[in-house]
């Protein structure tokens, strides 16, 4: 993760299975040249990092996230890695990388048309930049979170806060072959089952999308716009016969070599 506003390593990892599986998928893609050398850029609690090591053990490895919280917790998870409190946006050791790792980070990094550059300059020849974000911001989820947050008497605080990060996969091929031997661009829609209702719904993006918009409402305003987003939500998602939601979740996938 990136954004220091209320990250909580915690409630991140209340959906840790559901989380890890598209960093799991997405390193079966990036692999390889042997990997000396790798970064973990928003490692969060530690399981994207923990999740690299396993395909790559004899790396070094360093962790990069922007939550003092989400590092104490990769720290106590992972004691034989380093771990550095930084934004991506400022981070700028030079490398070189065989493998540089961002998942679900970069969706919370401005200004990719430089960023995505510069970090493949990072890379060692054959390197690979390897990406996950979410891409669903036109799901349910989201587009009744925008609307909470404009339809209520704290849309001037909230307004621009959420996520608002818009690329297509065009877009960043485009923007990545200049710089690389071989750029792969894929899209994949997960469904997680997740037990509890719409209750856990809010649970997975509390952990989230949610966290920038509830960290400016005080504690009447946390649990009266959390009531609204709940009624809304109870239209979009179906809850099953055994109490779960199939929570569609599509996910931007970029293996960059250099």
């Amino acid at each position: 993760m990136t954004s220091s506003a209320g990250w909580q390593a915690d409630q991140y990892s209340r959906f840790e299975a559901e989380r890890t599986r598209p960093v799991r998928d997405l390193l079966h893609a990036a692999q390889g040249a042997t990997v000396r050398a790798a970064v973990d850029l928003g490692c969060g609690p530690g399981n994207s990092t923990e999740t690299l090591l396993a395909y790559a053990p004899g790396a070094s490895v360093v962790g990069i996230d922007s939550s003092a919280d989400m590092i104490d917790a990769a720290r106590k998870r992972l004691p034989q890695v380093r771990f550095e409190l930084a934004d991506i946006s400022a981070w700028n050791e030079g490398g070189p990388y065989d493998l540089i790792l961002a998942n679900a980070s970069l969706q919370w990094v401005p200004d990719h048309e430089t960023l995505l550059p510069r970090l493949v300059g990072t890379l060692a020849p054959g390197g690979r930049l390897a990406i996950q974000m979410p891409d669903n911001l036109d799901e349910p989820a989201h587009r009744l979170m925008r609307e909470v947050a404009a339809n209520g008497p704290w849309r001037e605080r909230l307004a621009g806060t959420e996520r608002t990060l818009r690329h297509d996969a065009l877009w960043y091929y485009a923007r990545l072959k200049p710089h690389c031997e071989r750029v792969d661009v894929w899209r994949t829609t997960y469904h997680h089952p997740l037990a509890g209702g719409i209750d856990a719904v809010i649970e997975w993006f509390k952990g989230s999308a949610l966290r920038p918009l509830l960290a400016k409402l005080d504690a009447d305003e946390h649990a009266a716009f959390l009531d609204q987003y709940r009624e809304s939500l109870r239209s979009a998602y179906t809850v099953l016969a055994d109490g779960a939601v199939l929570l569609p979740f599509p996910r931007l996938f970029i293996v960059a070599i250099r």
